[in-house]
């Protein structure tokens, strides 16, 4: 009789246990595929004739749809297929953009941190880089020491006090306290270079590689104290370019020796074994090539975090070399490459409304997140009326431009496709797998840590195409606008 609850009590938990299995399996599925088939998507468009701007439309929802038919166009995306891990987005903090904020009005500043910096109201920046020394984008050229000075007794940030450290520091504060920043030189000071000259290319002798090694550290500490963490550093812009303004040639080989035996063991011995060090920093074009000889010396490749890459190898009229990028990243999969600098060069301001601005960014920031790139830094974030200030006649486009003298904001559209990918796709978002069925259309896909899928979707054509968005089984019609980009999030 004493038994009898305890076999009655085992029989009643076996088909309570059975029951609730059955119940999660079940309605399990049930509610898992209502979810699927009634998930909003947030969908977000800039359109050329249009004044969609980042405009919210009305949302969608997926519904069931099974094998797509040849004559449809798709968008599919995969959120279980996961690639590289994104490091953020951003733009430079250059002298000219530093200049060009000081001299606007103070509502114009406070317009600008905002709409660059504030997640919400903005565009949503976490990721910046800075100059070491002067470089074309400067009003002069500069260094931190007095000249022949190798023991940099002298070195001081005092010239950065004026306007690039105040720009820096409220932008770290816009951006909710935290940026990553980064710093490049375009030159050592004269005297280290076999030319004399800051400009012009020229080669860091032999002699100054400690010293030189010695003034990054100095410049990271020298800025740290003023409150601006510096997370990393690139080795030297363009190694392989003799430009007219700041510029120093630095081949595979001196590039290898330089971090092997002075920079990457003057970093570690000054506490600085932490900061990222990001090498090459030029184009495409000759990206397997260095990329290989940085790392085929484990002596030099344990003090590098990632590769730099630049967008400019066609300045001739070629095609850009993305096939470059995805087979360098292919062969060294463990290696972080970031797009470190990009504008359209030859300011014209009759070309300001020029759609074909922002769809450069669209078609290589695409492309770049396809192939393996972790991040996107933009170049100046700010020029004057005129494309500058540049000492050397250097002037280029920028999302935003300011007259100083009027003291108004122009926008071009790059801004508003950079804000497609920046404002949604946050630090520590996965890139995840997307294919377009027709060529049409440009798409690209990333995973936030936060479970939020963002899908970006370029239409460069003169056509507008309706497409589906395509997940696992599940679908939802979206119109793509000519010459448009959309940003479809769920």
């Amino acid at each position: 009789m004493r038994a009898r609850p305890k076999l009655y009590g085992v029989n009643m938990n076996k088909t309570i246990l059975i029951l609730n299995l059955f119940f999660l399996i079940f309605f399990g599925k049930i509610s898992s595929a209502t979810f699927e088939s009634s998930k909003k998507i947030a969908v977000y468009v800039t359109a050329l004739n249009s004044e969609l701007r980042l405009t919210k439309k009305e949302d969608l929802f997926f519904k069931d749809k099974g094998q797509p038919f040849e004559n449809e166009i798709l968008v599919f995306v995969d959120p279980e297929k996961k690639f590289q891990t994104i490091l953020g987005f951003g733009g430079a903090l250059t002298d000219a953009a530093a200049e060009t904020f000081a001299k606007l009005p103070k509502d114009k500043q406070q317009k600008i941190l905002q709409d660059y910096y504030d997640p919400i109201k903005g565009i949503g920046y976490t990721l910046a880089r800075t100059n070491i020394n002067s470089c074309d984008f400067s009003s002069e050229s500069y260094t931190y020491i007095a000249e022949g000075d190798a023991n940099l007794k002298t070195f001081n940030i005092e010239h950065d006090r004026k306007f690039k450290i105040p720009l820096i520091k409220q932008a770290i504060a816009a951006a909710g306290g935290k940026l990553t920043l980064y710093a490049s030189p375009w030159s050592p000071p004269a005297f280290m270079k076999d030319n004399n000259n800051m400009l012009q290319g020229g080669k860091l002798k032999q002699e100054f590689y400690q010293t030189w090694a010695n003034y990054y550290t100095k410049f990271i500490k020298a800025y740290e104290a003023e409150g601006i963490p510096v997370w990393g550093i690139t080795i030297q812009n363009e190694p392989m370019a003799k430009q007219k303004w700041e510029s120093c040639i630095f081949t595979d080989e001196d590039e290898r020796i330089f971090l092997k035996k002075y920079l990457g063991p003057t970093m570690k011995r000054e506490g600085l074994g932490t900061k990222k060090i990001i090498g090459w920093d030029h184009n495409r074009d000759l990206l397997y090539q260095r990329t290989s000889g940085l790392l085929k010396d484990p002596g030099a490749a344990k003090y590098l975090w990632g590769i730099g890459f630049h967008w400019y190898e066609n300045w001739s009229g070629g095609e850009p070399m993305y096939d470059n990028l995805k087979l360098t990243s292919q062969a060294y999969p463990n290696t972080n490459f970031l797009f470190t600098e990009g504008s359209v060069e030859k300011f014209d301001a009759s070309q300001l409304s020029n759609w074909k601005l922002g769809e450069r960014y669209g078609n290589n920031m695409i492309n770049d997140f396809n192939n393996g790139s972790v991040g996107f830094t933009d170049w100046n974030i700010l020029l004057d009326e005129n494309g500058g200030p540049n000492h050397v006649q250097n002037f280029c486009f920028a999302p935003m431009h300011g007259n100083i003298k009027t003291g108004e904001l122009t926008y071009t559209n790059e801004y508003y496709y950079i804000g497609h990918f920046s404002k949604f796709v946050k630090p520590g978002a996965k890139r995840i797998l997307s294919s377009v069925s027709r060529s049409l259309l440009q798409s690209t896909a990333f995973r936030n840590t936060d479970g939020t899928t963002v899908v970006i979707v370029m239409n460069p054509s003169d056509t507008k195409a309706n497409y589906y968005l395509w997940v696992n089984g599940k679908a939802t019609e979206v119109e793509s606008l000519p010459h448009s980009i959309s940003t479809l999030v769920f």
